[in-house]
């Protein structure tokens, strides 16, 4: 109640002093540049909705008819839980707003008020199941924030890589139970599959790996994973001609991170090493690594498993072809006279990792497609990954596309895992938040291409002078007016202002190479729509 107290006096005295400075005469906006909305007000959360006045019968109607409302018609209290998720949403609004503004106190102040306000909710609530997932979307929303650091002239580190999580999955050795084994092939004659599923040890040997604490864990977080790209891997599966439940091959190879690599030196979600990349037109250069962006590896993956099975003609060899190389499995099936998987496999002539990865996607796929049988039903996929995409014709930091795109520099990243640099080099095609390309194409010719390497965009926040915001990026504010020259007067709230910052990295990047293999017309996009800047500072 204190909370509600202090946010209704608040709100009163914003407006208040609304209503007054809206009786001063407005200054000429010489700062409001038109390419980028300004940002939006967070809404005044409706905390209790009023009871409708009650209202006698006209005099006209002796008899009134009778009235039924329909359900959405009829005005209902919100829940508790609706309650506290509008308020914790108005706080985190508030909370983005502060971070825009560079004011890094408010914004952490607001974004806790909002976690503590779903963590307030009683254990037993009605809505309990509505409240948690709202709490792991705002935990995730406020993560990005902090990956991005809230401060505006830091100095970034270039993007990390990971491990794949299967790199370590030990050998199963341990008997096998009958019962298990006549449950599992009941399920598999059941089961629909465009490759081919069979039952056996070794396959069933990982059914109970994943059944386990350790091994369900790894299972449950790369499914759960899969939802960023499933939509993707379907589409370019279908239009390759590749099984879909070969979607668990990238799950075995590196749990559906764009950026694992693992100690041999494969790369990317689909684990292709230098060789069989190019080969596959994924280039790679000191700025870019194509094996790491999901659409093109994915489809280099597709083709290269097509290949594969026109060579060996089987699935399983091809996936085991895929893991340790054409010329391994070929030299196997010569030196045995065996065209199969498994008798290469009880012959120990295929390497270790290769001999468990088979059995490894087969019962990922068997657990996966029988959800119900093993605690899968049920289980929320993260949302698709979706973006608008831009041509970079001079090279671009990051921290300007985060800037003109209002969002973290760190969800720019997570769209282009594909940089090895924070500089997007030319020719690069740019992932950008969904709904964002026709506003940064303008936004992006309002500033030198000479200096969208290490130039920063400032939206200016309430109470921000030209001297705070110059201490804020640690320049002088002669420095800013000369970058912002062909506009007039103090700035205000909303404005944007070009910030000359120093160049945080050394060389220019080069010119990506052309992939050579075209893809199908139904995998081209569209460019979005340009919208041309009114104000062109130099």
């Amino acid at each position: 109640m204190n909370r509600l107290n202090k946010l209704s006096g608040w709100m009163w005295f914003l407006a208040l002093t609304s209503g007054l400075t809206s009786c001063v005469t407005t200054k000429p906006a010489a700062f409001r540049n038109s390419f980028l909305p300004p940002t939006p007000k967070p809404p005044v959360p409706k905390f209790v909705t009023p009871e409708p006045p009650r209202l006698e019968p006209s005099v006209e109607w002796k008899n009134p008819p009778r009235v039924v409302v329909a359900p959405s018609q009829q005005i209902l209290r919100p829940t508790r839980a609706e309650s506290l998720i509008r308020e914790a949403d108005w706080h985190y609004q508030l909370g983005k707003k502060h971070y825009q503004e560079g004011d890094e106190a408010g914004a952490r102040r607001e974004f806790d008020l909002a976690i503590d306000l779903l963590l307030s909710a009683p254990e037993r609530a009605r809505d309990r199941v509505v409240l948690e997932k709202k709490l792991e979307e705002l935990v995730e929303a406020i993560h990005r924030y902090d990956l991005a650091g809230l401060g505006s002239g830091e100095v970034l580190a270039e993007p990390g890589f990971e491990k794949p999580p299967l790199e370590d999955i030990p050998q199963m050795t341990f008997p096998i139970d009958p019962t298990i084994k006549n449950k599992v092939i009941e399920e598999v004659r059941a089961t629909v599959s465009q490759l081919p599923l069979e039952v056996n040890d070794a396959i069933l040997g990982y059914i109970h790996y994943f059944s386990t604490q350790r091994g369900r864990k790894i299972l449950v977080n790369g499914l759960r994973r899969s939802g960023r790209y499933r939509p993707l891997i379907q589409r370019i599966f279908d239009e390759e001609g590749i099984p879909q439940e070969l979607i668990h091959l990238a799950q075995a190879e590196s749990g559906f991170l764009p950026r694992a690599v693992s100690r041999k030196r494969a790369t990317g979600m689909w684990q292709f090493v230098r060789m069989r990349g190019r080969e596959y037109g994924l280039t790679q250069t000191a700025y870019t690594d194509d094996r790491l962006d999901p659409e093109k590896a994915t489809r280099a993956a597709a083709w290269h498993l097509r290949d594969l099975y026109h060579q060996f003609g089987d699935w399983y060899l091809a996936m085991a072809a895929y893991n340790c190389g054409p010329g391994v499995v070929e030299k196997a099936v010569e030196r045995t006279g065996y065209a199969d998987f498994w008798e290469l496999q009880r012959r120990n002539v295929l390497p270790k990792e290769t001999a468990n990865h088979v059995p490894i996607i087969l019962a990922m796929t068997i657990m996966a497609k029988n959800a119900r049988q093993y605690g899968l039903e049920g289980l929320e996929l993260d949302p698709p990954v979706e973006y608008d995409t831009i041509e970079i014709n001079a090279p671009t930091h990051l921290l300007l596309v985060a800037d003109l795109a209002e969002s973290p520099v760190s969800q720019i990243r997570e769209l282009n895992p594909a940089l090895l640099k924070n500089v997007a080099p030319v020719g690069y095609t740019l992932h950008t938040p969904k709904g964002t390309a026709g506003a940064l194409r303008s936004a992006l010719e309002t500033v030198p291409a000479s200096r969208r390497a290490s130039w920063r965009m400032h939206r200016v926040g309430e109470g921000e002078t030209l001297a705070t915001i110059a201490q804020r990026y640690r320049m002088s504010r002669e420095s800013i007016l000369a970058a912002n020259q062909k506009v007039a007067g103090p700035p205000e709230a909303g404005d944007l202002l070009l910030i000359p910052a120093a160049a945080p990295d050394t060389k220019a990047p080069v010119k990506r190479s052309v992939i050579k293999r075209p893809q199908p017309k139904s995998a081209a996009r569209k460019p979005g729509p340009v919208r041309r800047a009114s104000v062109q500072p130099s």
